[in-house]
């Protein structure tokens, strides 16, 4: 009994004191202003007794990016989730269908087509150079 007695007065003990400490203290301030300074500001004065001023100096100018934020390195978290995706199809890209690679599937039909598309090139590009030469060019050579 006496331990539940101890008990509660401790715990109204500090409302106590707080309702002392407030009838001796001022009410709080009527007004309170918050001024970024910029360059040579200065912090303005208040203007009555009731009001508070609080100055705070952000950087060299509002309307600059703060020096820590200004330069960051790119890294893996900036990379779009698109690029991403591109980048696991070029790596796979070897073991696709098509490929010409001794890895994976289908390397032969691959090589096969890519021989293909080479020798159709070249043959467009003869046939280019013929168009592209005068008609008597032939004979004198």
């Amino acid at each position: 009994m006496i331990r539940l007695v101890l008990i509660a007065s401790l715990a109204s003990s500090p409302v106590m004191a707080q309702e002392q400490s407030g009838a001796d203290s001022s009410a709080p301030p009527q007004r309170v202003r918050s001024v970024l300074l910029y360059g040579e500001e200065s912090c303005p004065k208040p203007e009555s007794a009731d009001e508070v001023v609080i100055c705070a100096r952000p950087g060299d100018s509002p309307f600059r990016i703060p020096k820590a934020l200004r330069k960051t390195e790119p890294g893996p978290e900036g990379t779009s989730w698109v690029r991403r995706a591109e980048l696991v199809d070029e790596v796979n890209r070897v073991t696709l269908p098509g490929s010409c690679s001794p890895i994976g599937s289908y390397g032969q039909s691959g090589c096969t087509v890519r021989m293909l598309q080479q020798w159709k090139a070249e043959m467009k590009a003869k046939k280019d150079e013929e168009a592209a030469m005068p008609r008597g060019a032939e004979l004198d050579d």
